[in-house]
């Protein structure tokens, strides 16, 4: 699995931290999401996947292998 973010489009709800805190974070300044980590391990997936889904702003793309 490989993440990208679209920064612009991201509206800083937050969404994506509180169920995969592992993987994203938020900017301090104004709560833009911030991807810790591109290529999350296999126990990581789900909750990556569940962000993406709650994402309001579809902000979140997954690349499956």
């Amino acid at each position: 699995m490989k993440i990208t973010v679209d920064e612009p489009k991201c509206c800083g709800a937050g969404q994506c931290v509180l169920v995969a805190p592992e993987v994203f974070d938020q900017r301090d300044e104004d709560g833009i999401v911030v991807l810790l980590d591109a290529e999350p391990p296999v126990e990581q997936h789900f909750a990556v996947r569940e962000a993406a889904q709650v994402c309001p702003a579809a902000a979140i793309l997954i690349e499956e292998d």
